[in-house]
């Protein structure tokens, strides 16, 4: 009987036991899943970080590279240029010198020779110009023509710069020069006076030609010309709609920002197969005017978005900042020996700059005027300068000049000046 209780007693322990063992196991099984659960946790959140960061860097590195390459808007057009208006700044570039088929904003430098002819009195907006059989036969943008049929150049300019006509521009080429060849030539000799080296014109209208080339950086310069030469060239380049021949012609803008881009002036669009989708564009805001250009856009609607981009760019970066007025008294300057004691010291022209969007404030202004001068003086005479440094760079400077004559004081100009306010004292 106690060799029975003994045996009994075993199998208790043995079983209890096996199953403290089993439930030891299984414990352990269930920490060691918990464990992988968290672990795995652990990586799957740990590679995310590591995506994460790894995409972040990359994408700092494609910024990085954009802003050394000058492409940080990351155009996606073959080039792109954006300037100030009157100064030729240059606020942002893309490929700005790569010689690209310019297509028909070639029309800048026709329309600019043109209002050349218009401001400096060759022609008349109400001269009539006859259409030759070859600008009849030009093809690609036109307004249909017919042999011998007369426009005006008012009407000549309008379809130039709003449908870009073909048939007009060559007519009007012929008009000026006796032939396009010889205007042509005038375009080339004029390229080379503003410096636009990268430009070769075979032809006043732009439909592809070997060796017809230009730039972004050339195509900004002749826009600038234009625009700041030739202001009222903005007349026809902000048409939106408009007729010819009493109505019956209908003519729409080819540049659509002219209705939907606010300030927009302008200015010509362009394209061919070859040369894609290319653009020059304008726009004034609060006195800033600024010009973009894009070529080689792959579709049209990229050309547009792209020179928004650029010109969105500028106007949120920049503005222009009037420093000196045209004639606004300084202060005066004591004359000696002069009829009269003083003489007004005035801006002999009203100067502003461009200036970066935050540092209006740290403009300084350094102004050296002389004291007093010896009479006579002549009105316009300098009496000094004024520059305006912005972070150590001079960024305008105006001269400083008499607002008025001061004659020499003398026995003769006494006796006139004392008889002279005697008089209007006794009247």
């Amino acid at each position: 009987m106690g060799c029975s209780f003994l045996l009994m007693f075993e199998y208790i322990l043995v079983k209890v036991g096996g199953l403290f063992m089993y439930k030891k196991t299984l414990i352990s099984l269930i920490l060691i899943i918990i464990c992988l659960s968290n672990s795995l946790v652990f990586a799957t959140d740990s590679i995310t970080v590591w995506k994460d960061n790894y995409e972040a860097k990359i994408k700092e590195s494609i910024q990085v590279n954009a802003e050394l390459t000058g492409n940080f808007l990351n155009l996606e057009s073959g080039a792109g240029i954006l300037i100030e208006a009157n100064s030729g700044q240059i606020l942002y570039e893309h490929n700005i010198h790569e010689q690209l088929r310019p297509a028909s904003v070639t029309k800048v430098m026709s329309l600019l020779l043109i209002m050349e002819s218009l401001d400096g009195g060759k022609i008349k907006l109400d001269d009539k110009v006859s259409c030759s059989e070859r600008a009849r036969k030009m093809g690609g943008s036109q307004i249909w023509l017919s042999e011998n049929e007369e426009l005006s150049v008012h009407e000549m300019l309008k379809a130039i710069a709003v449908v870009s006509a073909n048939d007009c521009t060559v007519a009007m080429a012929e008009y000026l020069y006796g032939s396009e060849e010889i205007f042509v030539s005038e375009m080339n000799k004029k390229a080379k006076i503003l410096g636009m080296n990268d430009t070769t014109f075979k032809n006043s209208h732009g439909i592809d030609e070997d060796g017809h080339v230009s730039s972004a950086h050339d195509i900004a310069i002749m826009s600038k010309e234009l625009l700041t030469k030739h202001p009222k060239i903005t007349e026809y380049t902000t048409i939106w709609m408009d007729t010819l021949r009493d109505g019956k012609s209908q003519l729409v803008n080819t540049n659509k920002l002219v209705r939907n881009y606010a300030g927009c002036t302008g200015l010509k669009t362009g394209s061919t197969s070859l040369a894609l989708f290319n653009l020059s564009t304008s726009a004034t805001r609060d006195g800033l005017s600024i010009i973009a250009v894009i070529m080689k856009g792959p579709t049209s609607d990229v050309r547009f978005n792209e020179a928004k981009k650029l010109l969105d760019y500028g106007f949120s970066n920049f503005g222009y900042k009037e420093m000196a007025k045209e004639g606004e008294i300084i202060k005066t300057v004591s004359v000696i020996k002069g009829i009269n004691k003083e003489v007004n010291a005035v801006y002999e022209t009203t100067k502003g700059a461009l200036v970066k969007k935050g540092e209006e404030k740290s403009i300084v202004q350094n102004m050296n005027v002389v004291d007093n001068v010896m009479a006579p003086l002549k009105k316009g005479d300098k009496l000094g300068e004024v520059s305006y440094i912005a972070n150590g760079i001079e960024i305008a400077k105006v001269n400083i000049v008499a607002g008025e004559e001061v004659k020499k004081l003398s026995i003769g100009n006494m006796i006139a000046f004392t008889y002279n306010h005697w008089f209007r004292l006794l009247r």
